[in-house]
């Protein structure tokens, strides 16, 4: 009998333990953060600060997926704060057309007459600043294509780098030789190393006679920027195409920017006879007119464009 008021007195106990920890648990943050001081809530139910530590930790760097770019736009029409403007408008044949000093209220009222364009400020900083009246589609498609074309000739000339060792057997060498013809002959320039490692440091005068040979076996195409220098374990120098190199260069992209303007003249004067003969036997020539347009677009943004016979001129 006792045994059995013992065992039942036990459990009674045990029973009234377990109900206190799992009030505590739910309901007391103090407890919690005395017994667990890094969590910053409590168990059930809510987040731990373990967990949001470890999440915050999963998701730092970069969001997956592609770059985003954020278009600034510069300010038109009724954006524009200033009151008195200077006005310009795109000409195909070359500069801008000064149309003169007006005020907003003038300037809006000119886009509006020439066909309801847009008034872009180009430049804020200019007294008074400058304003061009035209279509912010076309202005967007011009600036990206400059800036395409501007990324197109800095990769063009960069700087391409040819790597061998002292060491090397005269196949490689022939390798190493055509790879820097080939990269002087586009135009660009070339840095050519001669890589040691441990002790073959000390063999520097063998690898600055490897440099002068390889310049002396391509001195009808390139020169050599300085003499050889030392960084590190390494030794290098710098060929530089020959003037007449890049000079071929720039007429050979003259003749392929003639050859390509002068077929899309003549592609548009096929367009035009196919619209006449579409017009005369009462077809529809929506299809023409998009292409026709498209053309001159293009010569257009040619004729904006500065050659390169400005330039030697």
């Amino acid at each position: 009998m006792r045994t059995t008021t013992s065992t039942k007195a036990v459990a009674i106990a045990a029973g009234q333990i377990a109900a206190c920890t799992l009030l505590c648990f739910n309901g007391s943050s103090a407890f919690n953060n005395a017994v667990f001081p890094h969590s910053s809530s409590t168990f059930l139910g809510r987040t731990s600060g373990w967990t949001t530590t470890s999440l915050a930790a999963q998701r730092r760097g970069r969001p997956k997926g592609p770059v985003r770019t954020i278009e600034v736009k510069p300010p038109m029409n009724n954006e524009i704060e200033q009151n008195e403007l200077r006005v310009v408008t795109p000409n195909p044949k070359g500069k801008d057309d000064i149309l003169g000093v007006m005020s907003k209220a003038e300037a809006l009222e000119m886009a509006k007459e020439l066909g309801g364009l847009d008034l872009i400020l180009i430049n804020p900083n200019a007294d008074p600043p400058v304003c061009s009246i035209q279509d912010y589609s076309k202005y967007r498609y011009n600036k990206e294509k400059k800036s395409k074309e501007k990324k197109k000739a800095n990769k063009s000339n960069e700087l391409k780098e040819v790597k061998m060792t002292y060491k090397i057997d005269s196949g490689d060498y022939d390798v190493r030789k055509k790879s820097a013809d080939k990269f002087i002959n586009q135009g660009n320039r070339v840095k050519c190393t001669i890589q040691f490692k441990g002790r073959e440091v000390q063999h520097e005068k063998l690898g600055v006679d490897l440099l002068n040979k390889l310049a002396a076996d391509l001195t009808k195409i390139c020169v050599m920027e300085g003499k050889p220098k030392r960084e590190g374990r390494s030794l290098s120098c710098i060929m530089t195409p020959r003037p007449e190199i890049t000079k071929n260069l720039n007429e050979k992209k003259r003749k392929e920017d003639k050859d390509k303007k002068q077929k899309s003249e003549e592609r548009k004067i096929l367009l035009k006879e196919k619209k006449e003969a579409a017009i005369a036997a009462g077809m529809d020539t929506v299809d023409v007119d998009e292409e026709i347009s498209g053309l001159d677009r293009l010569l257009d943004d040619d004729d904006d464009d500065t050659t390169l016979d400005d330039l030697l001129d």
